[in-house]
């Protein structure tokens, strides 16, 4: 059973074709995101990450891996603190802050980490997983 105090990791790079087929699926088709020459003006100087694409790293965890297959995704805040780019390694990051064991349920913070450790986006997310909590 998941603990409070338990923690998983996940490595994660994104690449501009998936960049590319988010801003198609999605809609949202800023050139901040697929315009290399339009982000090259931009404070950030380059294309970066949709921040609700990088945010779905905590859905594919949560759903595949950890807790994974049978979790049930109840709740997610996310706080966007500095920009993510695209072919950077990175690390998601996930600490179990509490459970109740009663309703099979878990509270996750979660965040996403450069290379050097520092947080670029953070959140905490609410899990039901009836054989995990």
């Amino acid at each position: 059973k998941i603990q409070v105090g338990d923690t998983y990791s996940q490595k994660v790079k994104f690449h501009q074709k998936q960049i590319d087929t988010f801003a198609e699926i999605s809609g949202d088709c800023n050139p901040l995101h697929i315009n290399p020459e339009y982000a090259a003006k931009t404070p950030f100087g380059k294309p970066i990450v949709h921040c609700f694409f990088a945010g779905a790293v905590f859905s594919k965890v949560f759903g595949t891996e950890w807790p994974g297959e049978g979790t049930i995704y109840m709740y997610q805040d996310m706080t966007f603190r500095a920009p993510v780019f695209v072919e950077q390694d990175y690390v998601a990051k996930f600490l179990v802050e509490e459970v109740n064991p009663e309703k099979h349920r878990g509270l996750i913070k979660c965040t996403l980490e450069d290379a050097e450790g520092h947080v670029l986006m953070e959140g905490h997310a609410k899990l039901k997983h009836t054989e995990k909590f």
